[in-house]
């Protein structure tokens, strides 16, 4: 099969095109042959040779994936050849061909095509984890999203929305705010400009922060949760060492919670899959949510679609074709 692979860390030059084998589906997996992958943060630092794929995963990079079922492991049921999905991948997404646990495919929601549900396992598996799984987040209370425009902001914005919740966000330009807007954004901050902390408070705090900052915004964060807020990290693009005053945490009972979706066993990626199936692709189905694709290119492109991600000039998704 073709697959980008890597020749070796480094920039997106280092992406190509090769033929590869076959991956096989073992007991218990299902293998999808590829319609389209969609590039996340984590695929750019792991081209980059600094976050390799989990232990026994494929070196092939991609996190996510739409297709068609080719083949079933031995003890899976529930799916028959043919049948429309998309997956959540520990990796592998870059490719004509994926193999994948049985509990982490999904079906295509109704009223998705096929390449454009690429789009939606790994926005849709963080944001319903992290902010209503972990977080609780409950209608009525404030959700404060960090880069709303990317593709897990302009996903948990609407989410957000549609369940009842009031959402602030930041962005970086007026373009991108006026995005966050239409989702269903009450208040957006550009981080440029303004102090999302002073902006937060006159807004009364926040009962969730969906961070992916990390250490350069932890102090600011904590500063902005209202009471019994709730604080959720899930990158480190500022850092990984901050500074954190415990009595501001203390007298806002609050909580700081870090997580990471790649790594977690199947087991629970199953159960998040299983979860996000109930309860958002419903939301999906109905037109409440939907996945916000920049841009579709062709799998050879993924070089190009590296330096579009790492550029920050998208908005949502960036979608490859197999």
């Amino acid at each position: 099969m073709r697959a980008v692979v890597a020749t070796e860390p480094g920039g997106p030059e280092v992406l190509t095109i090769a033929e590869v084998a076959d991956p096989v589906a073992a007991a218990g997996e299902v293998l999808i042959k590829v319609a389209a992958t969609a590039i996340n943060k984590a695929d750019t630092l792991q081209r980059r040779g600094h976050y390799p794929p989990p232990p026994g995963a494929s070196e092939i990079i991609g996190m996510e994936c739409s297709g068609t079922v080719a083949a079933l492991g031995e003890g899976v049921t529930g799916w028959a050849v043919g049948d429309r999905v998309c997956a959540l991948l520990a990796a592998g997404g870059y490719a004509e061909l994926v193999n994948v646990p049985a509990g982490q495919v999904m079906p295509v929601p109704d009223g998705v095509d096929l390449v454009t549900a690429a789009a939606l396992p790994e926005v849709a598996c963080t944001v319903w984890s992290n902010v209503f799984m972990v977080a609780g987040l409950q209608p009525g209370e404030t959700l404060l999203v960090h880069g709303g425009s990317g593709g897990i902001g302009t996903f948990a914005i609407q989410l957000a929305a549609a369940l009842k919740s009031r959402v602030l966000t930041t962005a970086g330009s007026a373009e991108k705010l006026a995005v966050c807007r239409e989702l269903g954004a009450e208040v957006t901050i550009n981080y440029r400009e303004e102090d999302f902390v002073a902006v937060v408070k006159q807004a009364g705090g926040a009962d969730v922060i969906l961070d992916n900052m990390g250490a350069s915004y932890l102090e600011r964060n904590v500063d902005a949760l209202a009471t019994e807020g709730r604080l959720v990290i899930i990158g480190m693009q500022g850092g990984v060492n901050g500074q954190l005053d415990i009595g501001v945490l203390l007298r806002k009972r609050g909580a700081v919670i870090a997580t990471a979706l790649r790594s977690r066993p199947v087991a629970e990626k199953s159960a998040i899959c299983a979860s996000v199936v109930e309860h958002v692709w419903p939301l999906v189905a109905a037109g409440q949510v939907r996945p916000v694709v920049h841009t579709t290119m062709p799998l050879a492109d993924a070089g190009e679609a590296h330096r579009l991600m790492e550029s920050s000039a998208h908005i949502g998704k960036i979608v490859l074709t197999a």
